[in-house]
């Protein structure tokens, strides 16, 4: 199909509940690849309209690919769920924005006509696979000064955030935090965080089997005050602190993308469009601020301004590092729009399982707001980095039409 493309929609997403990571989380003894595959399976069973066959491609992202996170996890997941052995499938890093670049590249291949349908999305267990583990950076990154030493240290690099922009002081940082608590909580109790949730078997020494229902990380009732007196773990007098940073966890999340047409010939659902993405680097040692840049170009890609965005799922790795997104679009720390429904801070942020989640919760905000035409997610990256993908809301009147269609 030279000089064409072709529009990818999302057809739908699922992702586990998420834990916390080590000893005592609900999957510290459940198998990394485990998780994803009961994310798959689900989507097979949510859509019988699917031929299992007609699945041309598995793309599944690991930032640590070794042990059950390994041995191409995205063609072995594609035989642990059941896809026939001609369903190919393959690894991909890109840190915490693993699954969204799955999401892009594989994408992109169904835009280029060399895929119709594809599974695509990111699994971590931190619990198994602590972050850095078995990594052996290359001694010039410091000899020859090409990073700051802090620019490995990704609680550092929000330190160094707030050092460049000093308004973006902590006790904002702690409201943001509690205000996405508070969010999710509502969003539990309103039935809305459940509906993409995939039950999934656990299993533990001690106490036996048990099934994960709802996400472990998540602390009903925090307050700003409770989070002022919290501990600074990588600075003395600093202000990150575990309040206001997204966890450590396991979780693994998994979503169908498809051809327009090929949808359409398979009677599969249309929940998103893709309408533009953008991945841009930034100094490793302010690694959070990577979204700007990365908005920039797909916005840029798009023919679309920031004022065309009517959505933003936007990873809450720090709370500093979204506040420096949304005070360079001069956005309201509380706006309605940024993430109606809580994110990481409270959620958890398993790294390369975040970016479909990011966006199976904007395709939900869309099914409810047929009013906005454009949504956004879009998430910072370790070593400095940021990634960001705009999406078209089907249910809007003018869906398909003008320039960015």
């Amino acid at each position: 199909m030279p000089g064409t493309s072709r529009d990818v929609v999302f057809v739908d997403g699922v992702r586990t509940p998420f834990g916390k990571a080590g000893e005592k989380g609900i999957y510290a003894q459940t198998r990394a690849d485990d998780l994803v595959v009961r994310c798959i399976r689900e989507l097979l069973r949510r859509h019988p309209e699917l031929p299992p066959e007609k699945v041309d491609e598995v793309a599944v992202a690991a930032t640590t690919q070794t042990g059950d996170q390994g041995l191409t996890i995205g063609r072995t997941a594609a035989l642990l769920s059941g896809l026939p052995k001609s369903v190919p499938g393959y690894a991909i890093d890109r840190m915490c924005a693993g699954a969204m670049t799955a999401v892009t590249t594989s994408a992109s291949g169904i835009a280029f006509g060399a895929y119709d349908v594809v599974i695509a999305g990111g699994v971590e267990h931190m619990g198994h696979h602590p972050m850095g583990e078995g990594v052996d950076p290359n001694p010039r990154f410091l000899s020859e000064k090409i990073v700051d030493p802090a620019s490995l240290v990704m609680g550092e690099t929000a330190e160094n955030l707030h050092d460049r922009f000093p308004h973006l002081s902590k006790e904002r940082a702690d409201a943001f935090a509690a205000a996405s608590q508070a969010k999710v909580q509502a969003a539990y109790e309103a039935g809305r965080i459940q509906r993409d949730l995939v039950p999934m078997a656990t299993r533990s020494a001690e106490q036996g089997w048990g099934l994960a229902v709802a996400d472990e990380p998540p602390r009903p009732g925090t307050t700003v005050e409770g989070l002022a007196s919290l501990k600074t773990p990588f600075r003395p007098h600093g202000r990150i602190t575990a309040g206001n940073a997204a966890g450590l966890n396991d979780g693994a999340t998994a979503c169908l993308l498809a051809d327009a047409e090929t949808a359409a010939e398979l009677g599969l659902p249309v929940k998103m469009r893709l309408v533009s993405y953008g991945f841009k680097g930034v100094e490793p040692e302010v690694m959070g601020y990577g979204p700007v840049p990365a908005t920039e170009r797909a916005l840029k890609l798009a023919g679309l301004t920031i004022d065309d965005i009517g959505l933003f799922e936007i990873n809450e790795a720090f709370a500093v590092q979204v506040l420096s997104f949304l005070d360079f679009y001069g956005i309201k720390d509380d706006d309605p729009r940024v993430n109606p429904d809580g994110g990481a801070i409270a959620l958890g942020h398993p790294l390369a399982a975040s970016g479909v989640r990011l966006m199976t919760q904007l395709a939900r905000h869309f099914e409810d707001h047929p009013e906005v035409r454009y949504g956004l997610t879009t998430m910072c990256i370790g070593i400095g980095m940021g990634g960001s993908v705009i999406w078209e809301n089907p249910h809007h009147s003018d869906y398909g039409k003008g320039a960015a269609a």
